[in-house]
């Protein structure tokens, strides 16, 4: 049997898994967080830990990996990550086969966890979609015509720096109003706190899930806050989801892939989160477009399929 190693290096989080080729069970998996304080090589060292966990003295035939932030996939070159120091310019690619010997395929997440629901999850059966994560960060990845479309330099589907708000606030890319800066978790949590820190008779079902201690707002608790009514949690959270909606209907405008496929932890905020990101998007979108965005079927795994399938066309 062919056995494929899917590595996914992402921005909070570090998975790997073992699988046998054309088999959809991981035959082993393991996964842990990011230290806080961690860089490039804290990463590479526990998922060398990882990888040593898994294949427990076997050789994989091909490796497929999902970074989190631009890679030149043509070299398998890690640009930088948004979110971990020391990425910069990191021939991820080169290292891991002169370490492993064997063909090793890199990318970017979006791209990957696009390419994993078109051959395993949401997308079978659709030759054109467009996938968007959205959960530490917002990115998004192609497939036009049944091939991974990464654009010149691999910068393609970047979605999360769509600027909707031109005159909101800055995001970590140093434009204003992106999607991203709107709509993913962290930031939406760094919205709710500087909120509360100067309206403090507001929030108070968010103040009562956290002990009142903002510093323990995430992502989750904004969801958590907004479900049990929470009306500055919800306002927060659906003008993200009005962010990405409007984002949505212009890609729509733009390229009509029809199907748009989202993943990430925000997409679990329930209803309410979905029908504002669908009415958005469809607001925004011209009348004669066709367009239909249903969740992803990977769930955290898309990514990990996505490397999957990388690594079969390396292989």
């Amino acid at each position: 049997m062919t056995l494929i190693l899917a590595l996914d290096f992402g921005g909070t989080k570090l998975a790997a898994a073992l699988v046998n080729i054309g088999s959809r069970e991981w035959l082993r998996h393991e996964s842990c967080l990011s230290p806080d304080d961690g860089n490039a090589t804290t990463d590479l060292e526990i998922m060398y830990s990882l990888i040593d966990s898994l294949l427990q003295s076997q050789k994989p035939d091909a490796i497929g990996v999902s970074f989190g932030g631009p890679v030149d996939a043509t070299t398998g070159t890690v640009r930088l990550s948004h979110h971990v120091a020391g990425w910069e310019n990191i021939p991820l690619q080169d290292l891991l086969q002169d370490k492993f010997t064997v063909p090793v395929s890199v990318d970017n997440d979006a791209n990957v966890a696009a390419l994993g629901e078109y051959r395993f999850g949401a997308g079978i059966g659709n030759n054109s979609l467009f996938y968007i994560t959205i959960s530490t960060g917002v990115g998004g990845g192609w497939i036009i015509n049944g091939q991974p479309w990464r654009g010149m330099g691999g910068m393609a589907g970047e979605i999360g720096h769509m600027v909707i708000d031109p005159a909101g606030p800055v995001c970590l890319c140093g434009k204003r109003g992106c999607v991203e800066r709107l709509a993913s978790g962290p930031y939406m949590a760094q919205n709710l706190r500087e909120t509360l820190q100067n309206q403090p008779h507001r929030g108070e079902i968010l103040r009562r899930l956290v002990g009142n201690n903002l510093n323990l707002i995430t992502g989750k608790v904004v969801s958590a806050a907004a479900s049990q009514g929470d009306e500055l949690a919800q306002d927060i959270l659906f003008k993200g989801a009005w962010a990405l909606g409007v984002g949505i209907g212009n890609v729509a405008n733009l390229i009509n892939p029809h199907l748009f496929i989202l993943g990430g932890s925000v997409i679990k905020s329930g209803d309410n989160w979905w029908d504002v990101v669908r009415k958005a998007a469809r607001k925004t979108a011209l009348p004669e477009i066709d367009l239909t965005i249903v969740p992803a079927a990977l769930g955290d795994d898309a990514p990990l399929w996505g490397a999957v399938a990388l690594a079969e066309l390396a292989w």
